[in-house]
């Protein structure tokens, strides 16, 4: 699928080769190991769809089970990483672990505190970087444990199962491709969102400090 970019970021090239195991390693890295650019929503989609149409030989429940453990495991180590070496990191403002990134979702756990957890699953980015603040900020482990996997079991199986209702629907299943687009562009409208009202808070702020000079 061209139109998805490169075979790694390919959900259902990614299942074809190498199974569902590929989609626990890829889900276990976007929610704790600080690398935000993977395709974690549409795989689970995908998961969903293949299981609805036997191409993959698991049942929806398993599916589920395992990826919403790879989801838990992976705010754990992001949490943990937080916590020993977290402020160093934070300060970086490299390629992937931008300086922006760590803002944004800093700010996404102050408006929404504990809740941030639960919501965050389902914002790209903010998905991977949550669990980092959590850490930095030593955040009781047992409340993000508790909240972490309430988050992971709506994540993971939520759009899996989407995935599985929507598979049995034959125009979902004979078009993939452009349902994966689909997914992807439903999953950064929060951050579109959110950047549209951050950029027309600037120009107001800006408007009000013009007026004052004036």
């Amino acid at each position: 699928m061209a139109s998805l970019g490169p075979a790694w970021m390919d959900p259902s090239h990614l299942l074809n080769t190498y199974g569902i195991w590929v989609a626990v390693l890829v889900v276990f890295i976007e929610c704790g190991l600080l690398f935000p650019i993977l395709p974690g929503d549409s795989l689970l989609f995908t998961i969903g769809v293949f299981v609805a149409n036997g191409a993959l030989h698991l049942n929806l429940f398993e599916a589920c089970a395992i990826l919403t453990v790879a989801a838990f495991l992976g705010n754990v180590v992001g949490y943990e990483i937080g916590r020993v070496v977290g402020p160093p990191i934070y300060k970086r403002n490299g390629r992937l672990l931008r300086q922006e990134y760590f803002d944004k979702t800093h700010e996404f756990f102050e408006k929404y505190g504990n809740k941030a957890l639960v919501l965050g699953r389902f914002v790209p980015i903010v998905r991977t970087f949550i669990t980092l603040v959590a850490g930095v900020g030593r955040m009781d482990r047992v409340r993000f444990f508790t909240w972490s996997a309430l988050g992971a079991v709506l994540w993971a199986c939520g759009v899996t199962v989407l995935g599985y209702l929507l598979g049995g629907i034959s125009l979902i299943r004979d078009n993939i491709e452009a349902a994966l687009i689909l997914i992807v562009l439903v999953s950064v409208l929060p951050m579109a969102f959110e950047f549209l009202r951050h950029r027309r808070s600037a120009a107001r702020l800006a408007a009000e400090v013009g007026e004052d000079r004036g």
